[in-house]
């Protein structure tokens, strides 16, 4: 394994040492649940929680009430649907108009279009300009807007501000949900400067562990029902549902959002990711020699552009998932399909592409290399 050249950053970031030494340091020495006791121990795992809560709410530019652990940016988006879609909140999304685009991730789309079939939304399509970059000059109305903060198919990042504040000038009531789950690497994120209502990225993807995402709410009152009920977000439970006397009192948020179980361990090792993550960003020079080099080869048609975050390409007359086990087989790993963004390739007019993302352990040797074999490849 250690002669694998790992290019798949983009799908999840192998993780830095002081992660992985934190997460075996509190399994071994300081476990326990969060939320659940008052002895020393299960205090200080409190105190750790808060403490991973507060650096994460300082890495957006938010504050910690805001900030809800989920599983991932895929949980966070269900629920956001879940969240507004309770008439007790004063809201539904019953014949409202959802504003979508060709750049989403399927986990940002779909929940919104299944749902749109049952509740008669509206499905908009946000514009993209020429370089498929989504276009903020004539935004149609829209009552929920789901921004791509970064496509994992073209690697630009978005002007999150623009865009939600063109929505705001046609509908200043506008619910803005922001999948931030590539840019996150890429660029620092200020939920203030974005005003953004929601916004979701998954731990995985900075070098952190799986099954642990992030969802900011930015006004965390305004919607009184959680998406779930279970353990910890219970204040007070009064009367009986067999006198019709019942009362449910909720933790504040954001306790209120997060039932059951927390994923404490990968928690704890969170701010050590956004740590290394902040003076270790992916070099993208390596990317911009991929295009440079590659770009003379006939046969390798690039999608992304040179400034790119990523590098995405195919190559004519080859199945995309035949290139990938050539190349797999040689020790390269990286992403082929239609990286679960099938809108924005049936856009191309492609069935897929294969895609090189960088992180923080990549050399220039490794990257050179992996050009060496797609050339060798496609001869």
């Amino acid at each position: 394994m250690n002669n694998i050249i790992y290019l798949d950053a983009a799908a999840t970031s192998l993780k830095p040492e002081s992660v992985i030494k934190t997460e075996m340091d509190f399994l071994r020495h300081s476990y326990a649940n969060a939320g659940r006791g008052i002895c020393a121990r299960a205090s200080a795992v409190d105190n750790m929680v808060a403490a991973a809560r507060m650096r994460t709410a300082k890495f957006i530019n938010a504050v910690p009430n805001q900030i809800v652990f989920t599983s991932g940016t895929t949980d966070g988006i269900n629920r956001i649907v879940k969240i507004i879609n309770e008439s007790v909140c004063g809201y539904s999304l019953k014949n409202k108009t959802i504003m979508v685009s060709d750049l989403d991730h399927h986990s940002a789309r779909l929940p919104f279009e299944i749902l749109s079939k049952s509740l008669d939304c509206k499905i908009v399509l946000c514009p993209l300009d020429a370089e498929y970059n989504l276009d903020c000059s004539d935004l149609p109305y829209a009552d929920v807007f789901v921004i791509a903060a970064m496509s994992n198919v073209m690697g630009r990042a978005q002007d999150v501000a623009r865009l939600v504040a063109a929505a705001r000038k046609k509908n200043p009531d506008v619910i803005t949900v922001v999948d931030a789950a590539q840019y996150v690497v890429h660029d620092k994120i200020d939920v203030k400067k974005w005003d953004c209502d929601f916004m979701c990225f998954s731990a995985h993807k900075i070098g952190a562990d799986t099954g642990l995402g992030i969802m900011y709410i930015k006004n965390p009152d305004r919607w009184i029902l959680p998406d779930k009920f279970g353990g910890g977000m219970v204040s007070k439970i009064t009367g009986s549902t067999v006198t019709d006397n019942y009362n449910l009192q909720l933790e504040p948020a954001p306790a209120k959002f997060e039932a059951g179980t927390l994923p404490i361990t990968q928690i704890i090792g969170l701010p050590m990711a956004i740590d290394y993550l902040e003076s270790n960003r992916p070099n993208l020079e390596l990317i911009k020699y991929l295009h440079d080099r590659l770009s003379k080869n006939e046969r390798i048609k690039i999608i992304t552009s040179r400034d790119a975050t990523m590098f995405t390409f195919y190559v004519q007359d080859m199945h995309v998932l035949d290139f990938g086990a050539l190349i797999g087989a040689r020790g390269v790993c990286l992403r082929v399909g239609n990286m679960c963004a099938s809108w924005m390739h049936k856009l191309l007019g492609i069935n897929g592409t294969a895609r090189i993302s960088v992180g923080w352990w990549n050399s220039f040797d490794e990257v050179r290399c992996a050009a060496d074999i797609i050339e060798e490849i496609i001869k």
